[in-house]
């Protein structure tokens, strides 16, 4: 079976503009979370915001100021461009690749065109909404990269870029393509604001992942993108290798977890089937754990069904970046790849007290120098669209 290498790193969020400036940021504990400062919003919740605006993320890739771009392909392009970069891959052939994935796309534009719109359908421009759909941001990556082989894009929630990423492994482990650039992207906008508020899901504070006080989540932005090669393309020397990876559909609930973890467990046992990997193996869990009620008791839940009262080193990096959405798992298998490579697991801020129901204790700082052999990493989607990857030593 064909090895699936990642050879690239890209990585854009509240915490950094490159994979550079978010490793510094995990290790010193240092979070992104804060007023939302670039959307005109009369919520107060706070979120996860990348430091520069639209302007400085244009002058940043050398775009003209002038050209109309939506954030969430903005973002995208930045940690696609330095994840192709690092990577130093050739994908000039057909056996290229770029899978993107999204949620929002490109709503953050579409959003500021329609009130002035519905009172006057003669006024506004309308290059305004030809970003909004999602496919429209992966193109304009794919053009700007010269990406000339497989493009498409994924959009399943949460764990969009989970299968973006999972898609591109499997491409690559059938002798498909050769290079694949996966992950995902997405910016904060109203609509995600409001919607999120009306689930009552928002944390008025800092966000407690797996913490028994958790009350919600607190929305972030950004991007994070992968370079996937097999072996015959690779250039250098892979941070780590895909190893496995899993999908599954519980269908408990629109948009809550099943309270016995099912999606989870399936998820979780799935990907390590497929890795070849037993529990025991596992040294890390990148947990989706956003601090919602339901979510951090359901994968809690899963966890100890599969490890005991035991379980391997876990934490989650959403108190750092916020909930990211369709980017969520882009940069946090960014963050994952890191672990494996750099021997290091993440701190899960703001935790200090264990959830009742499952006792389980995550990280509570930054530890390096450790020998990490296998990371699971969790991305759980509204409609239970679970999927889990494993990342491992080369």
């Amino acid at each position: 079976m064909t090895e699936i290498l990642v050879t690239g790193l890209g990585a854009v969020s509240a915490i950094g503009t490159d994979v550079r400036e978010n490793l510094a940021s995990l290790r010193e504990s240092r979070h992104g979370i804060g007023h939302v400062m670039h959307i005109r919003t009369s919520l107060g919740y706070p979120a996860g915001e990348v430091k520069p605006d639209n302007t400085g993320l244009k002058s940043m890739l050398g775009l003209p100021v002038t050209k109309t771009v939506s954030r969430t392909a903005l973002l995208g392009l930045m940690a696609a461009a330095e994840a192709l970069k690092d990577s130093s891959a050739d994908i000039s052939g057909s056996r290229t690749g770029l899978i993107a994935a999204t949620s929002a796309g490109g709503m953050d534009l579409t959003e500021d065109f329609y009130p002035g719109f519905m009172k006057d359908s003669s006024s506004g421009r309308l290059r305004d909404v030809a970003m909004h759909d999602c496919g429209a941001s992966t193109d304009f990556i794919a053009d700007k990269l010269g990406v000339k082989g497989f493009v498409t894009t994924i959009s399943t929630a949460c764990s969009s870029a989970g299968n973006a990423v999972m898609l591109g492994g499997r491409l690559i482990r059938q002798g498909l393509l050769d290079t694949v650039i996966v992950g995902g992207m997405d910016a904060l906008c109203r609509f995600t604001l409001n919607g999120f508020n009306s689930l009552m899901i928002l944390d008025s504070g800092h966000c407690r992942p797996m913490d028994a006080s958790r009350s919600g989540l607190n929305l972030g932005e950004g991007a994070g993108f992968l370079v996937l090669q097999s072996e015959r393309a690779a250039k250098k020397s892979p941070y780590c290798r895909l190893t496995g990876f899993s999908n599954v559909n519980e269908a408990f609930h629109q948009t809550g977890s099943s309270p016995d973890g099912d999606g989870a467990y399936m998820s979780m046992t799935a990907a390590m089937r497929d890795a070849g990997i037993s529990p025991e193996e596992v040294d890390y869990i990148n947990v989706h754990g956003t601090g919602t009620p339901q979510n951090d008791l359901s994968e809690s839940m899963a966890i100890k069904r599969i490890f005991g009262d035991r379980p391997p080193m876990f934490s989650s990096v959403k108190p750092f970046i916020g909930h990211t959405l369709g980017a969520s798992e882009g940069i946090e298998a960014v963050y994952s790849v890191l672990s494996v490579s750099e021997g290091a697991v993440w701190p899960n801020l703001n935790f200090s007290e264990p959830i009742p129901e499952t006792g389980l204790v995550p990280e509570l700082s930054c530890r390096t120098g450790l020998e990490i052999r296998n990371v699971l990493s969790n991305s759980f989607g509204f409609g239970g669209n679970d999927s889990t990857l494993v990342f491992s030593r080369c």
